[in-house]
């Protein structure tokens, strides 16, 4: 037998394939629609078959000229347009306005600034005022507090002093009329006899010799203690108080005499 020929077709471009099959599927339709009318057409005796033939003719085209790649285009991107600052139109009253007012704005916080400035040297300057007031017033009361307590210690000290001359003047003084000689007076008999007792205080004046001058009784005494006692007083020597080199009578010096039966 012989082999079946093999038939070459030829390499159909990519634009007659399309046109095949645009052919094929109009074709296809067609026999859809015929056999649609055929199942649809009344039933009658069978016609003899009629055979329907479809020509087909294959078109040989020539092959594509190759087509040549181009490369890409870069697109590039939009930019943005920047649309530049339309300044705006200023008043110039405004303007004017608004820099006088700026102008006083800045005036006011400058005199602000003067005005604390000014109250802070003020308060401090009163602080220091206060604190020279108070050193002075510290200072005095210190002054004030040492010259009284000199004037204590001097005080003191002057008292002292005079106590002390007071004292030795005092001494000197009873130095000057001490008894030299003092007798005791005679008890009178009456007065054993009846058991009398008591004192007798006689005061008198020594003189410039130290003898007694002007002696009496002074206070309470006893009528027979009276005698005895001036005579006792009229005996006593002393020695004279001497002032200034000179001896004076010294008066009013007073002894008391005591009786007691043992």
């Amino acid at each position: 037998m012989d082999s079946p020929t093999s038939i070459a077709w030829p390499r159909l471009p990519i634009a007659g394939l399309r046109n095949t099959q645009a052919i094929l599927l109009t074709l296809g339709l067609h026999a859809l629609v015929l056999a649609l009318l055929l199942t649809n057409w009344p039933v009658q005796k069978p016609a003899a078959p009629s055979i329907s033939t479809i020509s087909m003719q294959l078109l040989s085209l020539p092959p594509p000229s190759p087509v040549l790649e181009t490369p890409p285009v870069p697109i590039e991107a939009p930019q943005p347009q920047v649309s530049e600052p339309v300044e705006p139109q200023i008043d110039p009253r405004i303007a004017k306005q608004k820099l006088e007012q700026a102008a006083l704005a800045h005036k006011r916080v400058e005199q602000e600034k003067l005005e604390q400035e000014r109250q802070r040297l003020e308060r401090k300057r009163q602080e220091q005022v206060q604190q020279e007031q108070q050193a002075r017033e510290q200072l005095q009361q210190r002054q004030a507090a040492e010259q009284l307590a000199a004037q204590q210690r001097q005080q003191a000290v002057d008292a002292a002093a005079e106590q002390a001359r007071q004292v030795e003047a005092a001494a000197a003084a009873s130095r000057q009329y001490l008894p030299i000689s003092k007798q005791a007076p005679a008890y009178p008999q009456r007065a054993l006899d009846k058991g009398i007792e008591g004192e007798c205080t006689v005061s008198y004046t020594v003189n410039a010799q130290g003898r007694v001058e002007q002696p009496e009784v002074v206070g309470a005494c006893h009528p027979l203690f009276i005698r005895p006692s001036l005579a006792a007083a009229q005996s006593f020597r002393y020695q004279p108080r001497v002032i200034d080199g000179r001896a004076v009578a010294v008066p009013n010096v007073k002894n008391t005499f005591t009786y007691r039966i043992e």
